[in-house]
Protein backbone atom coordinates (compact mmCIF):
# COMPACT_ATOMS: atom_id res chain seq x y z
CA UNK A 1 0.00 0.00 0.00
CA UNK A 2 2.87 1.93 0.84
CA UNK A 3 4.30 1.75 -2.73
CA UNK A 4 0.73 2.50 -4.40
CA UNK A 5 1.02 5.85 -2.24
CA UNK A 6 4.55 6.63 -3.33
CA UNK A 7 3.78 6.42 -7.02
CA UNK A 8 0.59 8.40 -6.84
CA UNK A 9 2.71 11.41 -4.95
CA UNK A 10 5.06 10.86 -7.80
CA UNK A 11 2.80 10.54 -10.92
CA UNK A 12 4.84 12.80 -12.78
CA UNK A 13 8.16 11.08 -12.83
CA UNK A 14 6.17 7.83 -14.42
CA UNK A 15 7.71 6.80 -17.78
CA UNK A 16 4.98 5.51 -20.05
CA UNK A 17 6.16 3.82 -23.15
CA UNK A 18 4.25 3.84 -26.96
CA UNK A 19 2.58 0.88 -27.98
CA UNK A 20 0.53 -0.68 -31.14
CA UNK A 21 -2.77 -1.52 -30.67
CA UNK A 22 -4.84 -2.82 -33.62
CA UNK A 23 -8.10 -1.85 -33.21
CA UNK A 24 -10.06 -4.28 -35.56
CA UNK A 25 -10.49 -5.58 -38.29
CA UNK A 26 -13.20 -7.84 -36.08
CA UNK A 27 -14.42 -4.47 -33.75
CA UNK A 28 -18.14 -2.89 -33.27
CA UNK A 29 -16.95 0.40 -33.80
CA UNK A 30 -15.30 0.25 -36.94
CA UNK A 31 -18.62 -1.00 -38.16
CA UNK A 32 -16.85 -3.15 -40.63
CA UNK A 33 -14.08 -5.70 -41.31
CA UNK A 34 -11.59 -2.12 -40.67
CA UNK A 35 -7.98 -2.36 -39.29
CA UNK A 36 -6.65 0.85 -37.80
CA UNK A 37 -2.92 0.29 -36.30
CA UNK A 38 -3.12 2.91 -33.47
CA UNK A 39 -0.14 4.00 -31.85
CA UNK A 40 -1.11 5.25 -28.13
CA UNK A 41 0.67 6.57 -25.03
CA UNK A 42 -1.53 5.50 -22.02
CA UNK A 43 -4.97 6.62 -23.74
CA UNK A 44 -3.50 8.97 -25.78
CA UNK A 45 -3.57 8.32 -29.58
CA UNK A 46 -0.56 9.62 -31.19
CA UNK A 47 -0.65 8.07 -34.55
CA UNK A 48 -3.65 6.03 -36.61
CA UNK A 49 -2.51 3.87 -39.91
CA UNK A 50 -5.87 2.90 -41.64
CA UNK A 51 -5.37 -1.03 -43.11
CA UNK A 52 -8.08 -1.67 -45.82
CA UNK A 53 -8.75 -4.82 -48.17
CA UNK A 54 -9.92 -7.26 -46.05
CA UNK A 55 -13.59 -7.08 -47.90
CA UNK A 56 -11.86 -6.15 -51.48
CA UNK A 57 -14.72 -7.86 -54.04
CA UNK A 58 -12.73 -6.68 -57.34
CA UNK A 59 -15.60 -4.57 -58.56
CA UNK A 60 -13.74 -2.40 -60.73
CA UNK A 61 -12.16 -5.12 -62.52
CA UNK A 62 -15.10 -7.35 -62.56
CA UNK A 63 -17.20 -4.33 -64.36
CA UNK A 64 -14.65 -4.81 -67.44
CA UNK A 65 -16.08 -8.23 -68.00
CA UNK A 66 -19.76 -7.29 -67.80
CA UNK A 67 -22.29 -4.87 -69.70
CA UNK A 68 -22.86 -1.23 -68.89
CA UNK A 69 -26.40 -2.07 -67.29
CA UNK A 70 -25.03 -4.87 -65.19
CA UNK A 71 -22.29 -2.66 -63.74
CA UNK A 72 -25.13 -0.67 -62.15
CA UNK A 73 -25.60 -4.05 -60.17
CA UNK A 74 -22.67 -3.71 -58.71
CA UNK A 75 -22.80 -0.35 -57.21
CA UNK A 76 -25.29 -0.74 -54.37
CA UNK A 77 -22.99 -3.80 -53.07
CA UNK A 78 -20.30 -0.84 -52.30
CA UNK A 79 -22.44 1.59 -50.21
CA UNK A 80 -24.95 -0.29 -49.47
CA UNK A 81 -26.75 2.81 -47.86
CA UNK A 82 -27.03 4.82 -50.68
CA UNK A 83 -27.70 2.14 -53.15
CA UNK A 84 -30.12 4.05 -54.96
CA UNK A 85 -27.58 6.98 -55.64
CA UNK A 86 -24.58 5.01 -56.61
CA UNK A 87 -26.65 2.92 -59.31
CA UNK A 88 -28.13 6.59 -60.78
CA UNK A 89 -24.49 7.71 -61.05
CA UNK A 90 -23.69 4.77 -63.69
CA UNK A 91 -27.47 5.47 -65.34
CA UNK A 92 -26.52 9.40 -65.55
CA UNK A 93 -22.94 8.41 -66.86
CA UNK A 94 -24.23 6.32 -69.67
CA UNK A 95 -27.13 8.54 -70.62
CA UNK A 96 -24.82 11.66 -71.26
CA UNK A 97 -22.76 9.30 -73.08
CA UNK A 98 -25.30 8.53 -75.00
CA UNK A 99 -26.50 11.87 -75.05
CA UNK A 100 -30.15 10.04 -73.98
CA UNK A 101 -32.80 12.55 -72.07
CA UNK A 102 -34.79 10.61 -69.65
CA UNK A 103 -38.62 11.94 -68.87
CA UNK A 104 -39.24 14.41 -66.58
CA UNK A 105 -41.28 11.80 -64.76
CA UNK A 106 -37.82 10.25 -64.27
CA UNK A 107 -36.04 12.96 -62.70
CA UNK A 108 -38.63 13.23 -59.94
CA UNK A 109 -38.79 9.70 -59.43
CA UNK A 110 -35.01 9.38 -59.18
CA UNK A 111 -34.56 12.46 -56.80
CA UNK A 112 -37.60 11.40 -54.22
CA UNK A 113 -35.96 8.00 -54.16
CA UNK A 114 -32.36 9.61 -53.37
CA UNK A 115 -33.48 11.69 -50.78
CA UNK A 116 -35.57 8.60 -49.12
CA UNK A 117 -32.38 6.94 -49.40
CA UNK A 118 -29.96 9.55 -47.68
CA UNK A 119 -32.75 10.12 -44.78
CA UNK A 120 -32.36 6.07 -44.38
CA UNK A 121 -28.94 6.37 -44.33
CA UNK A 122 -28.74 9.19 -41.87
CA UNK A 123 -31.43 7.53 -39.47
CA UNK A 124 -28.73 3.91 -39.61
CA UNK A 125 -25.62 6.60 -38.93
CA UNK A 126 -27.73 8.35 -35.50
CA UNK A 127 -28.95 5.51 -34.32
CA UNK A 128 -25.26 3.53 -34.29
CA UNK A 129 -23.62 6.35 -33.27
CA UNK A 130 -25.22 6.98 -30.37
CA UNK A 131 -24.98 3.07 -29.25
CA UNK A 132 -20.85 3.80 -30.33
CA UNK A 133 -21.09 6.13 -26.87
CA UNK A 134 -23.16 4.10 -24.96
CA UNK A 135 -26.97 5.36 -25.79
CA UNK A 136 -28.67 1.98 -26.67
CA UNK A 137 -31.95 3.63 -26.54
CA UNK A 138 -30.93 5.30 -29.95
CA UNK A 139 -30.57 2.13 -31.88
CA UNK A 140 -34.38 1.33 -31.32
CA UNK A 141 -35.65 4.89 -32.25
CA UNK A 142 -33.70 5.06 -35.24
CA UNK A 143 -34.03 1.19 -36.56
CA UNK A 144 -37.75 2.14 -35.72
CA UNK A 145 -38.25 4.99 -38.08
CA UNK A 146 -35.73 3.54 -41.38
CA UNK A 147 -38.36 0.60 -41.20
CA UNK A 148 -41.21 2.72 -42.77
CA UNK A 149 -38.88 3.72 -45.80
CA UNK A 150 -37.48 0.42 -46.20
CA UNK A 151 -41.06 -0.91 -46.65
CA UNK A 152 -41.67 1.90 -48.98
CA UNK A 153 -38.73 0.80 -51.15
CA UNK A 154 -39.68 -2.62 -50.77
CA UNK A 155 -43.63 -2.11 -52.45
CA UNK A 156 -42.09 -0.46 -55.31
CA UNK A 157 -38.22 -1.37 -56.13
CA UNK A 158 -39.10 -5.06 -54.74
CA UNK A 159 -35.97 -4.67 -52.54
CA UNK A 160 -35.32 -2.75 -49.40
CA UNK A 161 -31.53 -2.17 -49.36
CA UNK A 162 -29.98 -2.89 -52.45
CA UNK A 163 -32.80 -1.52 -55.06
CA UNK A 164 -31.31 -2.02 -58.72
CA UNK A 165 -33.59 0.34 -59.38
CA UNK A 166 -32.19 3.14 -61.90
CA UNK A 167 -31.34 1.72 -65.33
CA UNK A 168 -29.80 3.15 -68.28
CA UNK A 169 -32.89 5.57 -69.67
CA UNK A 170 -34.95 5.26 -66.81
CA UNK A 171 -36.53 3.21 -63.99
CA UNK A 172 -36.76 -0.48 -63.88
CA UNK A 173 -40.32 -0.22 -63.38
CA UNK A 174 -42.95 2.58 -62.37
CA UNK A 175 -43.58 3.58 -58.70
CA UNK A 176 -46.61 1.53 -56.47
CA UNK A 177 -49.85 3.35 -56.83
CA UNK A 178 -49.62 3.85 -52.92
CA UNK A 179 -45.95 5.93 -53.25
CA UNK A 180 -46.69 9.22 -52.96
CA UNK A 181 -49.34 8.11 -50.43
CA UNK A 182 -47.03 6.24 -48.07
CA UNK A 183 -44.08 8.68 -49.08
CA UNK A 184 -46.74 11.71 -47.51
CA UNK A 185 -47.56 9.79 -44.56
CA UNK A 186 -43.92 9.01 -43.57
CA UNK A 187 -42.96 12.65 -43.71
CA UNK A 188 -45.81 13.84 -41.79
CA UNK A 189 -44.97 10.97 -39.28
CA UNK A 190 -41.15 11.58 -38.80
CA UNK A 191 -41.53 15.15 -38.57
CA UNK A 192 -42.71 14.34 -35.26
CA UNK A 193 -39.60 12.23 -34.34
CA UNK A 194 -36.61 14.41 -35.42
CA UNK A 195 -37.13 16.34 -32.13
CA UNK A 196 -37.10 12.80 -30.08
CA UNK A 197 -33.37 12.41 -31.68
CA UNK A 198 -32.26 16.20 -30.23
CA UNK A 199 -34.26 15.36 -26.97
CA UNK A 200 -32.70 12.18 -26.85
CA UNK A 201 -28.77 12.21 -28.01
CA UNK A 202 -28.18 16.02 -29.45
CA UNK A 203 -29.19 17.95 -26.10
CA UNK A 204 -27.41 15.17 -24.17
CA UNK A 205 -25.09 16.98 -21.81
CA UNK A 206 -22.64 13.68 -21.89
CA UNK A 207 -22.83 13.43 -24.98
CA UNK A 208 -21.83 16.82 -25.97
CA UNK A 209 -19.29 16.76 -23.55
CA UNK A 210 -17.60 13.99 -25.48
CA UNK A 211 -17.86 15.34 -29.13
CA UNK A 212 -17.46 19.21 -28.55
CA UNK A 213 -14.13 20.46 -29.09
CA UNK A 214 -13.34 16.79 -30.14
CA UNK A 215 -11.75 15.59 -33.42
CA UNK A 216 -11.31 19.15 -35.26
CA UNK A 217 -11.35 19.40 -39.34
CA UNK A 218 -9.89 22.85 -40.69
CA UNK A 219 -11.10 23.87 -43.78
CA UNK A 220 -7.47 23.17 -45.63
CA UNK A 221 -7.36 19.49 -44.06
CA UNK A 222 -10.87 18.94 -45.61
CA UNK A 223 -10.03 19.87 -48.98
CA UNK A 224 -6.61 18.73 -48.74
CA UNK A 225 -8.08 15.07 -47.69
CA UNK A 226 -10.62 15.37 -50.13
CA UNK A 227 -13.36 15.12 -47.39
CA UNK A 228 -16.47 15.64 -48.93
CA UNK A 229 -20.31 15.03 -47.57
CA UNK A 230 -21.24 16.37 -44.18
CA UNK A 231 -17.85 15.76 -42.89
CA UNK A 232 -16.59 18.15 -45.30
CA UNK A 233 -19.37 20.59 -44.86
CA UNK A 234 -18.83 20.31 -41.00
CA UNK A 235 -15.21 22.11 -41.50
CA UNK A 236 -16.78 25.03 -44.01
CA UNK A 237 -15.92 23.06 -47.55
CA UNK A 238 -18.49 23.74 -49.68
CA UNK A 239 -18.80 20.96 -51.79
CA UNK A 240 -22.81 19.55 -52.00
CA UNK A 241 -22.79 18.38 -55.85
CA UNK A 242 -26.47 18.66 -55.98
CA UNK A 243 -26.17 22.42 -55.77
CA UNK A 244 -22.78 22.58 -57.87
CA UNK A 245 -23.53 20.62 -60.33
CA UNK A 246 -27.12 19.24 -60.01
CA UNK A 247 -28.52 16.39 -62.03
CA UNK A 248 -32.63 14.77 -62.16
CA UNK A 249 -34.47 17.03 -60.70
CA UNK A 250 -32.39 19.21 -57.90
CA UNK A 251 -32.54 22.05 -60.14
CA UNK A 252 -36.24 22.25 -59.62
CA UNK A 253 -36.13 22.38 -55.89
CA UNK A 254 -35.20 24.98 -53.40
CA UNK A 255 -32.72 23.74 -50.21
CA UNK A 256 -29.89 24.62 -48.16
CA UNK A 257 -26.64 23.55 -48.39
CA UNK A 258 -25.93 22.99 -44.53
CA UNK A 259 -22.45 24.42 -43.70
CA UNK A 260 -20.28 25.00 -40.47
CA UNK A 261 -17.21 25.90 -39.39
CA UNK A 262 -16.46 25.03 -36.50
CA UNK A 263 -15.15 21.40 -38.05
CA UNK A 264 -15.77 19.53 -34.60
CA UNK A 265 -17.43 16.10 -34.10
CA UNK A 266 -20.44 17.88 -32.73
CA UNK A 267 -20.90 20.05 -35.87
CA UNK A 268 -20.32 17.19 -38.34
CA UNK A 269 -23.24 15.08 -36.05
CA UNK A 270 -25.34 18.61 -35.93
CA UNK A 271 -25.29 19.02 -39.88
CA UNK A 272 -26.33 15.04 -40.72
CA UNK A 273 -29.44 16.25 -38.52
CA UNK A 274 -30.12 19.14 -40.13
CA UNK A 275 -29.93 17.10 -43.28
CA UNK A 276 -32.62 14.72 -42.66
CA UNK A 277 -35.11 18.26 -42.15
CA UNK A 278 -33.78 19.28 -45.99
CA UNK A 279 -34.50 16.05 -47.49
CA UNK A 280 -37.79 16.15 -46.01
CA UNK A 281 -38.13 19.67 -47.38
CA UNK A 282 -36.86 18.61 -51.23
CA UNK A 283 -39.41 15.41 -50.73
CA UNK A 284 -42.10 17.14 -50.52
CA UNK A 285 -41.89 19.89 -53.27
CA UNK A 286 -41.86 16.72 -55.64
CA UNK A 287 -44.07 14.42 -54.01
CA UNK A 288 -47.20 16.07 -55.28
CA UNK A 289 -46.01 17.30 -58.74
CA UNK A 290 -44.75 14.04 -60.05
CA UNK A 291 -45.19 14.73 -63.87
CA UNK A 292 -47.19 12.27 -65.95
CA UNK A 293 -45.74 10.15 -68.91
CA UNK A 294 -43.03 7.40 -68.82
CA UNK A 295 -41.01 6.01 -66.67
CA UNK A 296 -38.20 5.36 -69.22
CA UNK A 297 -37.00 5.62 -72.89
CA UNK A 298 -36.47 2.39 -75.44
CA UNK A 299 -33.03 1.43 -75.27
CA UNK A 300 -30.78 -0.96 -76.99
CA UNK A 301 -31.04 -4.87 -75.79
CA UNK A 302 -26.92 -4.04 -76.03
CA UNK A 303 -25.83 -0.72 -74.68
CA UNK A 304 -22.01 0.35 -76.14
CA UNK A 305 -20.54 3.61 -75.04
CA UNK A 306 -18.71 5.58 -78.00
CA UNK A 307 -14.95 6.10 -77.56
CA UNK A 308 -14.21 8.10 -75.06
CA UNK A 309 -13.85 9.15 -71.40
CA UNK A 310 -16.68 9.80 -69.35
CA UNK A 311 -17.54 11.02 -65.76
CA UNK A 312 -20.18 11.47 -63.48
CA UNK A 313 -20.73 12.81 -59.98
CA UNK A 314 -23.27 12.56 -57.16
CA UNK A 315 -24.00 13.52 -53.85
CA UNK A 316 -24.63 10.29 -51.41
CA UNK A 317 -25.10 10.21 -47.78
CA UNK A 318 -21.19 10.26 -46.82
CA UNK A 319 -20.26 12.45 -49.76
CA UNK A 320 -18.89 12.93 -53.50
CA UNK A 321 -18.92 9.58 -55.68
CA UNK A 322 -17.84 9.20 -58.88
CA UNK A 323 -18.30 7.52 -62.01
CA UNK A 324 -15.23 7.35 -64.72
CA UNK A 325 -15.47 4.97 -67.50
CA UNK A 326 -13.30 4.51 -70.42
CA UNK A 327 -15.08 3.52 -73.22
CA UNK A 328 -13.25 1.55 -76.59
CA UNK A 329 -16.90 1.31 -78.18
CA UNK A 330 -17.35 -2.34 -77.33
CA UNK A 331 -20.62 -3.59 -75.01
CA UNK A 332 -18.28 -3.69 -71.96
CA UNK A 333 -16.05 -0.73 -70.65
CA UNK A 334 -12.61 -0.59 -70.84
CA UNK A 335 -11.73 0.93 -67.97
CA UNK A 336 -14.01 1.55 -64.86
CA UNK A 337 -13.12 3.70 -61.39
CA UNK A 338 -14.91 4.86 -58.64
CA UNK A 339 -14.53 7.50 -56.10
CA UNK A 340 -15.82 6.47 -53.53
CA UNK A 341 -16.17 8.79 -50.31
CA UNK A 342 -15.60 7.14 -47.74
CA UNK A 343 -12.29 5.88 -48.83
CA UNK A 344 -10.92 9.77 -48.86
CA UNK A 345 -12.43 10.44 -46.04
CA UNK A 346 -11.15 7.72 -44.04
CA UNK A 347 -7.72 8.48 -44.53
CA UNK A 348 -8.37 12.28 -42.84
CA UNK A 349 -8.95 10.40 -39.23
CA UNK A 350 -5.55 10.86 -38.43
CA UNK A 351 -5.70 14.60 -38.60
CA UNK A 352 -8.82 14.93 -36.51
CA UNK A 353 -7.87 11.93 -33.71
CA UNK A 354 -4.15 12.47 -32.73
CA UNK A 355 -4.12 13.86 -29.19
CA UNK A 356 -6.92 12.72 -28.16
CA UNK A 357 -8.13 9.87 -26.03
CA UNK A 358 -9.28 6.20 -27.90
CA UNK A 359 -12.13 6.90 -26.74
CA UNK A 360 -12.69 10.12 -28.51
CA UNK A 361 -11.21 8.05 -31.74
CA UNK A 362 -14.93 6.14 -31.60
CA UNK A 363 -17.16 9.58 -31.75
CA UNK A 364 -14.84 10.90 -34.45
CA UNK A 365 -15.01 7.34 -36.48
CA UNK A 366 -18.51 7.70 -35.96
CA UNK A 367 -18.94 11.28 -37.49
CA UNK A 368 -17.16 9.88 -40.91
CA UNK A 369 -19.93 7.05 -41.01
CA UNK A 370 -17.35 5.19 -43.19
CA UNK A 371 -18.83 1.64 -44.82
CA UNK A 372 -16.38 -0.03 -45.33
CA UNK A 373 -17.39 -1.63 -48.91
CA UNK A 374 -17.24 1.64 -50.39
CA UNK A 375 -14.02 1.80 -48.96
CA UNK A 376 -12.41 -1.73 -50.27
CA UNK A 377 -15.00 -2.35 -53.89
Amino acid sequence: MSEIKEIIMHSDKIHTDEYLVNMGPQHPSTHGVLRLLVRLEGEIVHNIQPHVGYIHSGIEKMCEAISYPQVIHLTDRMDYLSAHMNNEAVALCIENALQVEVPERVKYIRTIMDELSRLASHQLWWCVMGMDLGALTTFFYGLRDREHILDIFEETCGARMTLNYSVPGGVMFDIHPNFQKRVKDFIKEFRKKLPEYDELLTGNVIFQERTKNIGYLSLEDAIAWGVTGPSGRGSGFSCDVRKHQPYSAYPLVQFEEKLDTKGDTFTRYRLRIEEMHESLHIIEQLIDNIPEGDFAVKMKGVVKLPEGEFYQRVETARGEFGVYIVSDGKKNPYRVKFRSPGFSNLFALNKMAAGHKIADLVAIMSTLDLVIPDIDR
